[in-house]
């Protein structure tokens, strides 16, 4: 495909997206339509995609409007990145130039439109407009920095587990596989991979369980927990259970896992194995069958704030509606895991989130409602060019 060509498919995905289709499902769907599309043609048309998804009212104001024409527009205009660029004008005329498989060229007002709108600075913030103040409330003078953050694609981190190999070692295989890394001395577990990272799994050392794909600050939340060997661990909410691997690795010998929702469980099992780690994956009667646990972690669906690079659709899908709903879970999740934990254990609160809402404001909450409960330890942690943004409460009975 030409450049134009990928453009104008990015543009057809995105006029999908703002008609209430999910980001991935439009993506999917065009891709199943063009057979002529090779894998690096799908991979751009993504990347496209999603920097739009990141920087939708940037691109929107540069461009236009919120058409799919109109995010393409700003997003040419701005080249991918979160301003106008010097030479937009040729840019623009060579990516919607009309040929077969173009979008159209552009028109003379159209034109005029987008040279007189790459001088304006009062453009929004890049989440959703009834989200702003809670943001700001929540972040601060730490507002400006995370909006600018979250514009930008996130790196990918690997956590190695140290249990199989040594980081120096696991960079030398993923070398020889075509895959640069960097070590981060802060995080002992963290490599940043700086080149090929859909090679990683398919390299050696992810096939052969000596890493795993994880967050700077999920690694850096596991170290913090305080587990031992002889401890009987619940991860409450799973998901594919990165959390329970990454504390397995540390010599955890009793994991078990839940999910409200079994199928989010489906690859740990894979997982597991490939690590050389046992993890027990549990229903929610064997759950309470097996209690109580010594620790208990509580990774809960959340906002996804403090990801949302990652995901850049779920921002503008969340509705004060849903945001309430997850507040209700959440504090129904703190519940019923302090049920399960034993006199003296730890219940380890975490989300992906900057809201405070999510984060002290339900903590305080839950603790107003559970007395016998203290705050031995609370961090959060906004989203950095590193790592994404977490929050972390370790509550003791």
């Amino acid at each position: 495909m030409t450049p134009g060509a990928r453009h104008a498919a990015a543009m057809s995905v995105c006029d999908k997206w703002i008609d209430g289709a999910p980001l991935e499902k439009a993506l999917l769907a065009w891709a199943r339509g063009a057979r002529y599309a090779g894998s690096k043609d799908r991979a751009v048309v993504r990347d496209i995609c999603f920097q739009i998804a990141r920087c939708r009212n940037t691109y929107a104001f540069f461009g236009g409007g919120h058409s799919g024409r109109g995010l393409i527009k700003g997003y040419i205009v701005c080249d991918g990145r979160l301003a106008p660029v010097s030479g937009f004008e040729e840019r623009l005329k060579d990516l919607l130039a009309g040929g077969t498989y173009d979008a159209a060229p552009l028109d003379d007002q159209e034109y005029q439109e987008l040279v007189e709108l790459s001088s304006c600075n009062d453009f929004t913030p890049d989440i959703p407009d009834w989200l702003i103040e809670q943001a700001k409330e929540s972040l601060g003078e730490e507002f400006a920095p995370t909006m600018q953050h979250l514009r930008k694609r996130a790196n990918v981190f690997l956590r190695v587990n140290l249990s199989r190999t040594t980081v120096a070692d696991a960079q030398r295989s993923l070398q020889a596989d075509g895959i640069e890394t960097e070590a981060f001395p802060t995080v002992q577990t963290a490599l940043r991979v700086l080149t090929n990272p859909r090679r990683v799994a398919q390299s050696d050392a992810y096939m052969n369980g000596l890493l795993d794909i994880q967050d700077l600050s999920a690694q850096s939340i596991c170290l913090r927990v305080p587990v031992t060997a002889d401890m009987r661990v619940l991860d409450y909410c799973a998901g594919g259970g990165g959390k329970a691997l990454a504390l397995a690795d540390r010599g955890a010998r009793q994991i078990f896992a839940y999910d409200s929702s079994a199928k989010r469980m489906e690859d740990l099992a894979t997982r597991a194995s490939r690590a050389g780690v046992e993890i027990g994956r549990l229903d929610l009667e064997a759950v309470k069958a097996n209690a109580p646990y010594d620790l208990i972690v509580c990774d809960v669906p959340c906002s996804g704030s403090g990801s949302w690079r990652r995901a850049p659709d779920g921002k503008w899908s969340l509705t004060p509606d849903r945001l309430e709903q997850l507040l209700v879970t959440q504090a129904s999740i703190l519940d019923q895991a302090s049920e399960l934990l034993r006199p003296g254990g730890t219940l380890a609160y975490i989300t992906c989130s900057f809201l405070k809402l999510e984060n002290s404001d339900q903590v305080q909450k839950f603790m107003s409602r559970n007395s016998s409960f203290d705050l031995r330890e609370e961090i959060s942690c906004n989203v950095s060019p590193d790592g994404d943004g977490f929050y972390y409460a370790e509550l003791v009975q």
